[in-house]
């Protein structure tokens, strides 16, 4: 069967670029800064230690995956990146309640609806490529 390559459009291409961009930054951070490297957050939750440095992988990996389909404009990216960030806003909220570094409930709400923007602009660029393409 054979599958019509379409054009990569520019939003993937700058869907591609930061998640790659992101990668190096979090490989550096989790790498060479001491203080950043010894904790992750997992689903708004702090973890410390070995946890932290054996969990940071996981986090490359999702940018790297994210990097590699929105360069290869894979269908699925726009969903799953969609989601991704509406992790990330959940998880902002989460913090911000259980951490003792966290500034309240207020605070993490503001932060949850800053981070859901992405996740709206990627599921509206998602739908209209589906429609567009009917």
């Amino acid at each position: 069967m054979n599958r019509v390559k379409r054009a990569r459009p520019r939003f993937m291409t700058g869907l591609a670029i930061f998640c790659a961009a992101t990668l190096v930054f979090l490989v550096y951070r989790d790498l060479f800064i001491p203080e950043i490297r010894d904790v992750e957050v997992w689903f708004g939750f702090e973890i410390r230690g070995a946890a932290a440095l054996l969990t940071a992988p996981i986090h490359w990996a999702i940018f790297a995956m994210g990097a590699w389909a929105a360069w290869n404009n894979r269908a699925w990216i726009l969903p799953s990146a969609a989601g991704y960030a509406f992790y990330i806003a959940l998880s902002h909220w989460v913090w911000n309640i259980q951490s003792p570094a966290g500034e309240g409930w207020e605070a993490g709400l503001l932060q949850a609806a800053v981070f859901s923007l992405p996740g709206v602009a990627l599921l509206l660029a998602h739908f209209r490529r589906r429609a567009d393409s009917a």
